[in-house]
Protein backbone atom coordinates (compact mmCIF):
# COMPACT_ATOMS: atom_id res chain seq x y z
CA UNK A 1 0.00 0.00 0.00
CA UNK A 2 3.10 2.22 0.87
CA UNK A 3 4.77 1.59 -2.29
CA UNK A 4 1.82 2.24 -4.61
CA UNK A 5 1.15 5.70 -2.76
CA UNK A 6 4.81 6.19 -3.39
CA UNK A 7 4.28 5.26 -6.63
CA UNK A 8 1.74 7.28 -7.58
CA UNK A 9 2.89 10.64 -5.70
CA UNK A 10 6.03 10.34 -7.72
CA UNK A 11 4.13 9.87 -11.19
CA UNK A 12 1.85 12.98 -10.09
CA UNK A 13 5.18 15.18 -9.38
CA UNK A 14 6.57 13.88 -12.99
CA UNK A 15 3.08 14.91 -14.60
CA UNK A 16 2.93 18.32 -12.87
CA UNK A 17 6.69 19.25 -14.02
CA UNK A 18 6.23 18.07 -17.63
CA UNK A 19 3.19 20.16 -17.79
CA UNK A 20 4.93 23.19 -16.22
CA UNK A 21 7.86 22.54 -19.04
CA UNK A 22 5.37 22.60 -21.46
CA UNK A 23 3.85 25.88 -20.15
CA UNK A 24 7.11 27.27 -20.21
CA UNK A 25 8.30 26.63 -23.51
CA UNK A 26 5.26 27.95 -24.85
CA UNK A 27 5.79 31.32 -23.17
CA UNK A 28 9.12 30.84 -24.83
CA UNK A 29 8.06 30.20 -27.99
CA UNK A 30 5.39 33.38 -28.04
CA UNK A 31 8.46 36.38 -26.86
CA UNK A 32 10.63 34.73 -29.10
CA UNK A 33 8.80 34.53 -32.31
CA UNK A 34 9.18 38.41 -33.05
CA UNK A 35 12.95 37.91 -32.98
CA UNK A 36 12.80 35.03 -34.85
CA UNK A 37 10.70 37.04 -37.52
CA UNK A 38 13.10 39.80 -37.50
CA UNK A 39 16.03 37.50 -38.01
CA UNK A 40 14.76 35.48 -40.70
CA UNK A 41 13.25 38.39 -42.84
CA UNK A 42 16.18 40.37 -42.31
CA UNK A 43 18.13 37.51 -43.99
CA UNK A 44 15.49 37.99 -46.82
CA UNK A 45 15.69 39.63 -50.45
CA UNK A 46 12.94 42.06 -50.36
CA UNK A 47 11.15 40.56 -52.96
CA UNK A 48 10.40 37.35 -50.66
CA UNK A 49 8.84 39.32 -48.19
CA UNK A 50 6.96 40.78 -50.60
CA UNK A 51 5.36 38.11 -51.61
CA UNK A 52 4.02 37.22 -47.98
CA UNK A 53 5.07 34.10 -45.84
CA UNK A 54 7.02 35.84 -43.06
CA UNK A 55 7.18 33.27 -40.95
CA UNK A 56 9.24 31.08 -43.57
CA UNK A 57 12.45 30.38 -43.48
CA UNK A 58 14.64 32.81 -46.12
CA UNK A 59 14.57 30.77 -49.67
CA UNK A 60 17.37 32.95 -51.10
CA UNK A 61 19.73 33.84 -48.05
CA UNK A 62 21.61 37.10 -48.36
CA UNK A 63 23.08 39.03 -45.54
CA UNK A 64 23.20 42.59 -47.85
CA UNK A 65 20.10 43.77 -45.50
CA UNK A 66 22.86 43.46 -42.72
CA UNK A 67 25.54 45.06 -44.69
CA UNK A 68 23.21 48.03 -45.92
CA UNK A 69 21.80 48.48 -42.56
CA UNK A 70 25.63 49.28 -40.91
CA UNK A 71 27.21 50.82 -43.74
CA UNK A 72 25.42 52.16 -46.71
CA UNK A 73 21.69 52.80 -45.18
CA UNK A 74 19.99 56.40 -46.43
CA UNK A 75 19.90 57.86 -42.94
CA UNK A 76 17.96 61.43 -43.42
CA UNK A 77 20.93 63.47 -45.35
CA UNK A 78 23.62 60.66 -44.57
CA UNK A 79 24.08 57.88 -46.65
CA UNK A 80 26.50 56.27 -43.73
CA UNK A 81 24.33 54.03 -42.19
CA UNK A 82 24.04 53.36 -38.73
CA UNK A 83 27.91 52.07 -38.22
CA UNK A 84 28.43 55.75 -36.72
CA UNK A 85 25.72 55.88 -34.51
CA UNK A 86 26.68 52.53 -33.18
CA UNK A 87 30.04 54.58 -32.00
CA UNK A 88 28.12 57.58 -30.61
CA UNK A 89 26.07 55.40 -28.46
CA UNK A 90 29.20 53.71 -27.78
CA UNK A 91 31.29 56.74 -26.27
CA UNK A 92 28.04 57.60 -24.71
CA UNK A 93 27.16 54.46 -22.41
CA UNK A 94 30.76 53.25 -21.20
CA UNK A 95 31.42 56.36 -19.50
CA UNK A 96 27.82 57.26 -18.25
CA UNK A 97 27.80 53.50 -17.09
CA UNK A 98 31.37 54.19 -15.20
CA UNK A 99 30.58 57.16 -13.34
CA UNK A 100 27.15 56.33 -12.63
CA UNK A 101 28.79 52.94 -10.69
CA UNK A 102 31.37 54.51 -9.09
CA UNK A 103 29.38 57.41 -8.12
CA UNK A 104 26.47 55.72 -6.90
CA UNK A 105 29.00 53.20 -5.03
CA UNK A 106 30.80 56.16 -2.97
CA UNK A 107 27.26 57.33 -2.11
CA UNK A 108 26.03 53.99 -0.78
CA UNK A 109 29.16 54.17 1.10
CA UNK A 110 28.87 58.04 2.65
CA UNK A 111 25.06 56.93 3.55
CA UNK A 112 25.76 53.58 5.41
CA UNK A 113 28.99 53.79 6.77
CA UNK A 114 29.75 57.49 7.02
CA UNK A 115 26.39 58.83 7.84
CA UNK A 116 26.04 62.33 8.63
CA UNK A 117 23.25 64.66 9.79
CA UNK A 118 20.82 64.72 7.42
CA UNK A 119 21.81 61.81 5.66
CA UNK A 120 18.21 60.06 5.56
CA UNK A 121 16.80 63.48 3.72
CA UNK A 122 19.66 63.61 1.09
CA UNK A 123 18.68 59.29 0.36
CA UNK A 124 14.91 60.49 0.10
CA UNK A 125 15.53 63.17 -2.66
CA UNK A 126 18.04 60.30 -4.36
CA UNK A 127 15.22 58.19 -3.94
CA UNK A 128 12.13 60.52 -5.26
CA UNK A 129 14.76 61.08 -8.75
CA UNK A 130 14.04 57.60 -9.84
CA UNK A 131 10.39 58.15 -9.91
CA UNK A 132 10.67 61.44 -11.79
CA UNK A 133 9.58 61.26 -15.03
CA UNK A 134 11.91 62.08 -17.89
CA UNK A 135 9.46 64.56 -19.80
CA UNK A 136 9.40 66.53 -16.37
CA UNK A 137 13.33 67.60 -16.65
CA UNK A 138 13.78 68.41 -20.19
CA UNK A 139 13.50 72.22 -20.34
CA UNK A 140 15.51 72.21 -17.14
CA UNK A 141 18.05 69.96 -18.18
CA UNK A 142 18.44 71.97 -21.63
CA UNK A 143 19.10 75.02 -20.53
CA UNK A 144 21.62 73.20 -17.84
CA UNK A 145 23.48 72.26 -20.89
CA UNK A 146 23.13 75.09 -22.50
CA UNK A 147 24.63 77.06 -19.88
CA UNK A 148 27.75 74.09 -19.26
CA UNK A 149 27.82 74.61 -23.26
CA UNK A 150 27.36 70.76 -23.57
CA UNK A 151 24.23 71.15 -26.20
CA UNK A 152 24.26 68.78 -28.81
CA UNK A 153 27.51 66.78 -27.85
CA UNK A 154 27.83 63.28 -26.88
CA UNK A 155 29.56 64.06 -23.34
CA UNK A 156 26.09 66.25 -22.83
CA UNK A 157 24.35 63.10 -23.12
CA UNK A 158 26.53 61.65 -20.71
CA UNK A 159 26.05 64.02 -18.22
CA UNK A 160 21.85 63.87 -18.47
CA UNK A 161 22.09 60.07 -18.06
CA UNK A 162 24.19 60.79 -14.73
CA UNK A 163 22.65 62.96 -13.21
CA UNK A 164 19.02 60.71 -14.41
CA UNK A 165 21.22 57.42 -13.10
CA UNK A 166 22.34 58.55 -10.12
CA UNK A 167 19.27 57.97 -7.81
CA UNK A 168 19.21 54.31 -8.91
CA UNK A 169 22.82 53.58 -8.22
CA UNK A 170 23.13 55.21 -5.03
CA UNK A 171 19.77 52.75 -3.89
CA UNK A 172 21.52 50.13 -5.35
CA UNK A 173 24.84 50.38 -3.58
CA UNK A 174 23.26 51.74 -0.29
CA UNK A 175 21.01 48.99 0.14
CA UNK A 176 23.86 46.34 -0.47
CA UNK A 177 26.55 48.29 2.33
CA UNK A 178 23.89 48.97 4.30
CA UNK A 179 24.05 45.10 6.07
CA UNK A 180 28.13 44.89 4.93
CA UNK A 181 30.21 44.75 8.86
CA UNK A 182 30.57 48.11 10.34
CA UNK A 183 33.26 46.27 12.20
CA UNK A 184 35.56 46.04 9.50
CA UNK A 185 35.31 49.62 8.58
CA UNK A 186 36.46 50.47 11.93
CA UNK A 187 39.06 47.86 11.70
CA UNK A 188 40.81 49.78 9.01
CA UNK A 189 39.98 53.06 10.60
CA UNK A 190 41.91 51.81 13.19
CA UNK A 191 44.48 50.28 10.91
CA UNK A 192 45.18 54.11 9.45
CA UNK A 193 43.07 53.84 6.35
CA UNK A 194 41.23 56.81 5.04
CA UNK A 195 38.26 57.65 3.19
CA UNK A 196 39.04 56.86 -0.23
CA UNK A 197 41.32 53.57 0.74
CA UNK A 198 38.73 52.03 2.95
CA UNK A 199 36.35 52.24 -0.04
CA UNK A 200 38.76 51.42 -2.99
CA UNK A 201 40.68 48.52 -0.76
CA UNK A 202 37.78 47.39 1.21
CA UNK A 203 34.12 47.54 0.32
CA UNK A 204 34.59 47.90 -4.29
CA UNK A 205 36.38 44.24 -3.72
CA UNK A 206 33.59 42.56 -1.92
CA UNK A 207 30.95 44.03 -4.16
CA UNK A 208 30.88 42.38 -7.17
CA UNK A 209 27.36 41.35 -7.25
CA UNK A 210 25.84 44.80 -7.08
CA UNK A 211 28.16 46.11 -9.60
CA UNK A 212 27.23 43.90 -12.15
CA UNK A 213 23.36 44.52 -11.21
CA UNK A 214 24.11 48.32 -11.80
CA UNK A 215 26.32 47.87 -14.71
CA UNK A 216 23.86 45.87 -16.74
CA UNK A 217 20.74 47.83 -15.18
CA UNK A 218 22.47 51.44 -16.18
CA UNK A 219 23.48 50.00 -19.87
CA UNK A 220 20.33 48.70 -20.68
CA UNK A 221 18.58 52.09 -20.09
CA UNK A 222 21.21 54.29 -21.55
CA UNK A 223 21.18 51.86 -24.51
CA UNK A 224 17.97 51.97 -25.28
CA UNK A 225 17.07 55.72 -24.59
CA UNK A 226 15.42 57.39 -26.80
CA UNK A 227 13.82 60.37 -25.30
CA UNK A 228 17.36 62.55 -24.13
CA UNK A 229 18.84 60.94 -27.08
CA UNK A 230 15.89 62.93 -29.41
CA UNK A 231 15.96 65.61 -27.24
CA UNK A 232 19.14 66.40 -26.82
CA UNK A 233 21.88 65.16 -29.09
CA UNK A 234 22.95 67.18 -32.17
CA UNK A 235 23.42 65.63 -35.60
CA UNK A 236 26.87 64.24 -35.13
CA UNK A 237 25.90 62.98 -31.59
CA UNK A 238 22.79 61.17 -32.27
CA UNK A 239 22.68 57.48 -30.76
CA UNK A 240 21.54 54.68 -32.18
CA UNK A 241 18.12 54.33 -31.12
CA UNK A 242 17.69 57.73 -32.52
CA UNK A 243 19.34 56.74 -35.85
CA UNK A 244 17.32 53.29 -36.41
CA UNK A 245 14.03 55.57 -35.82
CA UNK A 246 15.31 58.31 -38.89
CA UNK A 247 16.27 54.76 -41.12
CA UNK A 248 12.93 53.74 -40.42
CA UNK A 249 10.97 57.08 -41.60
CA UNK A 250 13.66 57.94 -43.75
CA UNK A 251 12.64 55.24 -46.45
CA UNK A 252 11.42 57.04 -49.44
CA UNK A 253 8.33 54.88 -51.51
CA UNK A 254 9.66 51.54 -50.85
CA UNK A 255 10.00 50.44 -47.27
CA UNK A 256 12.64 48.35 -47.04
CA UNK A 257 11.82 45.86 -44.48
CA UNK A 258 14.61 43.69 -44.22
CA UNK A 259 17.11 46.05 -44.07
CA UNK A 260 15.06 48.15 -40.93
CA UNK A 261 14.77 44.55 -39.33
CA UNK A 262 18.82 43.81 -39.48
CA UNK A 263 18.85 47.75 -38.04
CA UNK A 264 16.29 46.83 -35.05
CA UNK A 265 18.49 43.78 -34.53
CA UNK A 266 22.02 45.16 -34.83
CA UNK A 267 20.23 48.21 -32.18
CA UNK A 268 19.32 45.48 -29.45
CA UNK A 269 22.45 43.18 -29.84
CA UNK A 270 24.54 45.07 -27.23
CA UNK A 271 22.13 44.86 -24.70
CA UNK A 272 21.45 40.98 -25.81
CA UNK A 273 24.88 39.81 -25.22
CA UNK A 274 25.09 41.79 -22.59
CA UNK A 275 22.28 39.62 -20.95
CA UNK A 276 23.31 36.19 -22.14
CA UNK A 277 27.11 36.60 -20.80
CA UNK A 278 26.24 38.20 -17.41
CA UNK A 279 22.46 37.59 -16.96
CA UNK A 280 22.74 34.94 -14.27
CA UNK A 281 24.94 37.35 -12.11
CA UNK A 282 22.35 39.77 -12.32
CA UNK A 283 19.87 37.45 -10.87
CA UNK A 284 22.22 36.60 -8.24
CA UNK A 285 23.55 40.60 -7.54
CA UNK A 286 19.46 41.06 -7.11
CA UNK A 287 18.82 38.56 -4.77
CA UNK A 288 22.27 39.74 -2.47
CA UNK A 289 21.07 42.85 -2.68
CA UNK A 290 17.53 41.43 -1.51
CA UNK A 291 19.32 40.01 1.25
CA UNK A 292 21.50 42.40 2.44
CA UNK A 293 18.68 45.22 2.44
Amino acid sequence: MTLNHSKSKKDSIKVSRIFIYLILIIFAIYYLLPLYVMLTNSLKPLEEIRSGGMLNLPEVWTLEPWRSAWSTAQIGVDPSGLKPYFWNSISMVIPAVMLTAILGAMNGYVLTKWQFKGHGVVFGLLLLSCFIPFQIVLIPMAKMLGILGMAGTTSGLVFVHLVYGLGFTTLFFRNYYAAFPTEIIKAAQIDGAGFFRIFWRVLLPSSGPIIVVTVIWQFTNIWNDFLFGASFADFDSIPMTVALNNLVNSSQGVKEYNVHFAGAILAALPTLVVYIVSGRYFVRGLMAGAVKG
